[in-house]
């Protein structure tokens, strides 16, 4: 699978080794037409602002859309939760509205306010997930076709709607790999679907069948 980390800002790298630990093929995305050829893309976390400005700035924001509308699976943690967000409270950061959820920016707290603890995750209860929340945004409504993958004293942490994943903690800086592995899963079972949907070619004659 080749698999597209949004390289502008941020966890970038963390998640590309994580990546490729499972198995992917990782490809560090700077600019818009690197896109192409993608079975998934992450959106890592970052600071959502300047990721944003950058975006804006390498003229991201209709590609991501239009990837997004081509059934791309998309993985955003932290600041690229707030970002694929259909709302959220960054006065100075446009939501891409790819999932249909409202963030709080920052909502646990600052930097100081930063944790660690252990969540479950409903496709893989057996054992914990130790997750780290820096700074990290609350999801503070879901929509009705979103499905809460993990929660953190009753907040949804971990969420999915169709192709699209959004965590507001880092998976990435753990060497559990289980999430990861989950968003690789999403991305087959989406290039799989894709390729179903497209029609077979109706085969060719070099001469006619009729004698």
């Amino acid at each position: 699978m080749k698999i597209g980390v949004l390289a502008l800002q941020g966890a970038f790298r963390e998640h590309a080794a994580l990546l490729r630990r499972c198995g992917a093929e990782p490809s560090e995305i700077r600019l818009p037409e690197e896109l192409a050829g993608v079975d998934g893309l992450v959106v890592p976390g970052g600071e959502s602002t300047t990721m944003w400005k950058l975006i804006v700035l390498y003229g991201f924001e209709k590609p991501l859309l239009d990837l997004a509308g081509m059934d791309i699976p998309f993985f955003g943690t932290c600041a690229g939760a707030i970002l694929l967000a259909g709302r959220h409270n960054d006065s100075e950061t446009e939501a891409l509205g790819i999932i249909d959820i409202s963030v709080s920016r920052n909502a646990y707290g600052r930097q100081i306010d930063s944790r660690e603890t252990n969540i479950t995750l409903s496709f893989s209860p057996q054992e914990p997930f130790n997750a780290l929340f820096i700074r990290a945004p609350v999801i503070d409504e879901t929509g009705p076709d979103v499905t809460v993958l993990a929660r953190y004293r009753g907040k949804p942490v971990l969420v999915r709607q169709d192709t699209v994943l959004a965590a507001t903690f880092h998976p990435e800086l753990t060497e559990d790999e289980r999430i990861h592995r989950y968003f690789l899963g999403m991305c087959t079972a989406a290039a799989i679907s894709r390729t179903r949907a497209v029609p077979a070619p109706c085969p060719s004659f070099s001469h006619s069948v009729i004698p």
